[in-house]
């Protein structure tokens, strides 16, 4: 007891400083947190800047999550957009097929009323155009195995000549055009009914034109006359438009006359034509 009164002697003005610090404080803390304790409100100021870090960090992972979902579904959606889009594409190219298989069936059929003596008719489409110094040719996309043999006149949608099979595979086919070298056909002239040979000629063919060979010297075409197939010896069908003429000369000998002919068919531009597989000879 002496020992204590002994001491607060001594130290009685720090001991009462120290408690005024104290109390002092503890009001302010107490005006700082007006729920909490005291000692509550100092541990939560010495947690919050760790309570903070924790907070960034778990929203940083949290939006990390989102945007992985959000990328695989974009990446999934993708996905299945481009398989409807070829699945679409499929779809228009089977429609635009069907349509150009309608297109021909309806030219055929055009073709069988307007020629009744061309009994059997294979529609075929064009693959391939072949145009160079020494040949003119087009390959089709059909062949022997539909009927299609060597020499079979080929006309387009109109009825016009545009060739002859030369060659004929299982499932193509290859077309002579009328300005290629190998090509001659027994023509006549409508209007004059002047008989002479269609052919191919190798200064022509770069310009895309023919000869009609052994005319009359003294015959009488005139530019525009339409030159058909004669049709004599069976070989061809009768009536088929090679072309026009554009002008007419006389040989080297002088004794007969030949013409130039502009096919009616513009080969280039053809992508589908027509087989004629049997006719009817027309006397």
């Amino acid at each position: 007891m002496i020992e204590l009164k002994n001491f607060l002697k001594q130290h009685g003005l720090w001991v009462l400083f120290a408690a005024a610090v104290l109390s002092v404080a503890m009001a302010v803390m107490s005006v700082f947190s007006a729920n909490s304790s005291p000692l509550v409100n100092l541990t939560g100021i010495l947690v919050s800047p760790f309570r903070a870090g924790y907070t960034a960090v778990a929203a940083w992972f949290n939006d990390l999550q989102n945007y992985y979902k959000d990328t695989t579904d974009l990446l999934a959606e993708n996905a299945a957009l481009r398989q409807q889009i070829a699945k679409d594409a499929e779809t228009i190219r089977e429609a635009e097929a069907a349509v150009e298989e309608n297109k021909l069936l309806h030219q055929l059929l055009d073709l069988t009323r307007k020629r009744r003596d061309l009994t059997d008719f294979e529609a075929c489409m064009v693959t391939e155009h072949a145009a160079t110094n020494w040949t003119s040719s087009l390959t089709l996309n059909k062949g022997s195995s539909l009927g299609i043999e060597p020499g079979d006149c080929v006309i387009d949608a109109c009825g016009n000549l545009v060739g002859v099979v030369d060659r004929a595979g299982t499932n193509w086919s290859t077309v002579l055009t009328l300005v290629d070298t190998d090509t001659s056909l027994g023509a006549q002239v409508f209007r004059t009914k002047e008989l002479g040979i269609a052919q191919g000629d190798f200064s022509l063919m770069r310009e895309n034109r023919l000869r009609l060979d052994y005319l009359p010297a003294d015959c009488a075409l005139l530019a525009g006359d339409i030159v058909v197939t004669s049709g004599l010896g069976g070989i061809y069908p009768s009536g088929l438009v090679i072309g026009s003429v554009e002008e007419v000369q006389l040989d080297d000998s002088g004794a007969a006359s030949y013409a130039i002919l502009a096919p009616e068919t513009d080969f280039e531009a053809l992508t589908e034509v027509f087989v004629i597989k049997s006719f009817e000879i027309v006397t």
